[in-house]
């Protein structure tokens, strides 16, 4: 684990790492879930959990900002090519899976910025 790193950086698991898709997962389960206390990040160190960030504002590690960029964008096309087929079972419309992708997308636009670096 790498002591000395000043950096916020981002959990490589970028989109389960969020506190949103944990209180999901225990909404679901009915059990609360843990944050890890050591993760590995996008750009490969392992760091406490309180050094990373979901927030594109807060990442100061190039290589995880660039890493949570990539992974924002290919989520946001899996999730706009899954939606072009309609799918039984779930019951979302066009307008709030056009609203999901613009938000991932806005996402790896913040990441790929210049702020916060």
């Amino acid at each position: 684990m790498a002591t000395s790193d000043p950096h916020i950086h981002v959990d490589r698991r970028v989109l389960h790492a969020h506190p949103a898709m944990r209180n999901l997962i225990s909404t679901t389960l009915g059990r609360a879930i843990d944050a890890p206390t050591v993760v590995t990040t996008g750009c490969g160190l392992q760091v406490p959990y309180a050094m990373t960030s979901p927030r594109p504002e807060s990442v100061t590690c190039l290589a995880c900002r660039d890493h949570a960029h990539r992974e924002h964008l290919r989520f946001a096309d899996q999730v706009e090519r899954l939606g072009r087929t309609p799918m039984p079972g779930v019951d979302i419309t066009r307008e709030q899976l056009d609203d999901a992708v613009a938000h991932l997308r806005d996402l790896a636009r913040r990441f790929s910025s210049s702020s916060g670096r």
